[in-house]
């Protein structure tokens, strides 16, 4: 006697992946017209007849949430930048209040993270973060979109992909920082972070800062702008580097507490006075900005709304709703290193 037909005869004769048969035989858009025909035709052929038991089990959620999580450079064994450490908890807390678990998996830009979670039932959808540029993945989120995957992420909006985001706006906590330094009596400024277009959120920062420079007649000088990357040693070099070209600057703004947590301290070694010299600022506030001597006035980044509004977006995505891409605004948070 011959065998039921499966969809996996279906993807043979059509020269089509499973999950690419699944996709045709429900009229997903995303599989073109000529794919879905030919797929529909040889069911037809075969007299397949989708199991709708089968499929109600495949369709079935796990009441799990994927958050992945890139690795970041530290100076200790952790490799998670501490204002990821704290959305962690955050996600993690959000997730509880859903009545969902989270599986959390550390991955690097080269691994294959874009494994089908949902077709597997490892997970419900799947929160990318840490990830940074967009452009150094974007393939990876294409064939996330092909999969038909639900996954939102952290960081800036990604242009021309239907991806939902949640982030800071960066150029308002930019221009904030700045603005407060300014009235600080401050006028010749330095911005330390890398403003490269694969640094988007570091640039949108500086653009921030720019503009209130701008907007406050005071110059944008390219020569007071050192790279750095999100890490404390990167920031002191930076400002090593700032010290060494001999220009004048009575504050630094910067595109972390990070860097500017190194840069205080490149300052400071150099007998400058913090803020009597120099005022310093950051930007995310992270457990150890109120810590600092003299403790960090930043821009804050809320990580418990970051938190819940990643979940909650997700989990509407998974419930076959409509989501939006948010950017949360950042709040001024005001200590003692750029003057009482």
């Amino acid at each position: 006697m011959r065998s039921k037909q499966t969809s996996f005869d279906i993807a043979y004769r059509a020269g089509v992946s499973q999950s690419t048969v699944s996709r045709a035989l429900r009229n997903s858009p995303l599989v073109n017209e000529e794919t879905r025909l030919r797929v529909q035709a040889i069911a037809k052929e075969l007299n397949y007849k989708v199991d709708k038991n089968a499929s109600s089990l495949r369709t079935q959620l796990s009441g799990t949430i994927a958050l992945l999580l890139f690795e970041d450079p530290t100076n200790d064994d952790s490799l998670i930048n501490p204002f990821f450490l704290s959305m962690l908890g955050s996600i993690t807390r959000a997730s509880a209040k859903k009545g969902y678990d989270l599986l959390v998996s550390f991955q690097q830009m080269s691994n294959d993270w874009h494994a089908d979670f949902e077709d597997t039932r490892k997970a419900d959808g799947i929160i990318l973060l840490g990830y940074g540029d967009y452009t150094d993945y974007e393939e990876k989120l294409v064939q996330l979109i092909k999969q038909e995957t639900h996954f939102v992420r952290w960081g800036a909006d990604v242009k021309g992909l239907s991806v939902v985001s949640v982030g800071c706006d960066n150029f308002q906590g930019g221009y904030q920082i700045t603005e407060h330094v300014i009235n600080k009596n401050r006028q010749h400024f330095a911005f330390l972070g890398g403003i490269s277009i694969g640094s988007p959120e570091f640039l949108d920062r500086y653009s921030g800062h720019c503009q209130a420079l701008k907007d406050n007649n005071l110059k944008v000088d390219s020569n007071l702008q050192i790279d750095a990357i999100s890490t404390d040693e990167s920031g002191y070099q930076a400002a090593k580097q700032l010290i060494a070209k001999g220009i004048k600057f009575d504050a630094i703004c910067t595109a972390s507490d990070l860097i500017a947590i190194g840069a205080m301290r490149a300052i400071q070694e150099a007998g400058y006075n913090v803020p009597g010299d120099v005022a310093i600022v950051g930007f995310d506030d992270i457990a150890t900005a109120c810590s600092t001597s003299p403790a960090l006035t930043t821009a804050k980044q809320d990580t418990v709304l970051a938190g819940e509004l990643l979940v909650d977006k997700l989990l509407q995505l998974v419930s076959g709703e409509v989501a939006q891409t948010q950017l949360m605004p950042a709040t001024l948070v005001v200590r003692k290193s750029c003057g009482s």
